[in-house]
């Protein structure tokens, strides 16, 4: 495998591949373990909000305390990596200026911190891989499109869901399969009252920040994956939110095709999930008319066709990222970037809202997520849920309504906002 021949010539050359990580959480602290164990690369430099995350970090992985070096100083920083150190710091930017750093990988899951490494990231022609995947829902096609233009690799992560969905995707398309749907399991129904208060002692226990738990329970997490899955393929979802029924395994085949052959979707070519014991895998429903290729799968595979299942019975998240970092340095490849704005994840109101509030952002007690098509989200003139952090009420907005233009304003002194508006201009809206 080449890549795997380029990270030995790494080893070889005692040249590992030098990553930097923004955000320490559940993600970012499993991904430095797991490049840990990685010969031909190695975490050099972590940016986390709060330091003794980060510094405790390095300790798991056998760092002693007085080669970790917390600064927020560019210069101190080169030094300290130029003699074997590693670095610690609050301020993310800074890893995006560090020559040793060839890498970084985003993992706050906050959209504007996400929107201002990204875009540093392009600028100085650094590699940025985003387990930040509410970013790339909010302006991915623009980060993507400046990346091209500047040289650059802009990418979403393997190992999250929509990397795992690309991959099985291009393979579907490769083998002359048309994708009817592209599905995701979630691991329990959806809860649109999730809060990070009524996620605290089942956070806690599995140690994972309650507002992150919150996001996953509310839907808006599964609503933000398979919307990058669209941007990246150009499947839609059926219906606002898609169906997300509850469908085993072995259903799944008769469930997720169109209505015209016994199924629930209008359309051909969408992206949907179920709440069934499918998590912590991801599935595709295919298509073949082509009578020897159905020959092919039955001998195969024993199915009968024209409708095929492909799956994959696990996403292994942080686990999985280092290829993505890998295939970013050595072999100049992207996982998974939105070509366009297919799909567009929305604001809706979690409780009522009074005119004057200010909002919390996603897996608050303000908002949860519902994927639209980007066309008729646009047409709702809707607010994308990326930029409903620090929104500001305009008049009553009920629990369970769609925050629009009409009754809501963004902050538009944030970063992610002003690049929204530049990518609203680039796909001519």
């Amino acid at each position: 495998m080449e890549l795997l021949r380029k990270l030995q010539q790494r080893v070889e050359n005692k040249n590992p591949v030098s990553i930097g990580i923004v955000g320490c959480g559940q993600m970012g602290s499993g991904l430095a373990h797991t490049i840990n164990n990685i010969q031909g690369m190695q975490v050099n430099c972590i940016a986390d909000i709060n330091a003794e995350r980060a510094i405790t970090t390095f300790l798991e992985l056998g760092i002693s305390r007085g080669d970790i070096i917390e600064t927020s100083s560019l210069d101190r920083a080169n030094d300290a990596l130029n003699s074997g150190k590693k670095v610690v710091t609050t301020n993310a930017m800074l890893l995006t200026g560090i020559d040793h750093i060839e890498a970084n990988v985003e993992a706050t899951g906050v959209p504007d911190i996400g929107a201002r490494m990204a875009l540093s990231s392009i600028e100085r022609k650094k590699p940025i891989i985003m387990l930040n995947v509410e970013t790339d829902i909010t302006i991915g096609a623009l980060l993507n499109y400046k990346a091209r233009q500047n040289g650059a690799l802009y990418t979403v992560a393997s190992g999250d869901e929509p990397g795992v969905c690309k991959m099985l995707y291009e393979q579907a398309v490769l083998m002359g399969f048309e994708v009817v749907c592209i599905g995701k399991g979630k691991n329990n129904p959806v809860n649109f009252n999730a809060t990070p208060e009524s996620c605290m002692e089942e956070a806690l226990s599995k140690d994972m920040n309650p507002k992150m738990l919150a996001s996953f329970k509310d839907g808006t997490k599964t609503m933000v994956e398979m919307a990058a899955v669209s941007n990246a393929t150009g499947l839609l979802p059926d219906v606002p939110g898609m169906h997300g029924l509850k469908v085993e395994f072995d259903d799944l085949l008769k469930i997720f095709k169109p209505k015209t052959d016994g199924g629930i979707f209008t359309t051909r070519g969408t992206v949907d999930f179920s709440t069934g014991k499918i998590a912590p895998g991801v599935f595709l429903i295919v298509y073949s008319s082509d009578k020897r290729i159905q020959k092919e799968m039955k001998f195969i595979t024993h199915a009968e066709g024209p409708y095929y299942l492909l799956s994959r019975p696990y996403h292994l998240c942080d686990l999985e990222t280092p290829q993505s970092v890998a295939e970013a340095v050595l072999l100049n490849e992207v996982t998974v970037v939105a070509e366009t704005m297919n799909s567009e994840v929305v604001a809706i109101a979690k409780r009522d809202l009074k005119a004057g509030e200010v909002l919390k952002g996603i897996g608050s007690t303000d908002i949860y997520g519902k994927i639209y098509t980007y066309k008729e989200a646009r047409q709702l003139i809707v607010i994308p849920v990326g930029l409903a952090e620090n929104g500001r009420i305009l008049k009553e907005v009920k629990r369970g309504e769609l925050l629009t233009e009409n009754n809501c304003r963004p902050d538009q002194s944030s970063f992610i906002y002003k690049l929204r508006q530049e990518q609203d201009k680039l796909l001519k809206l």
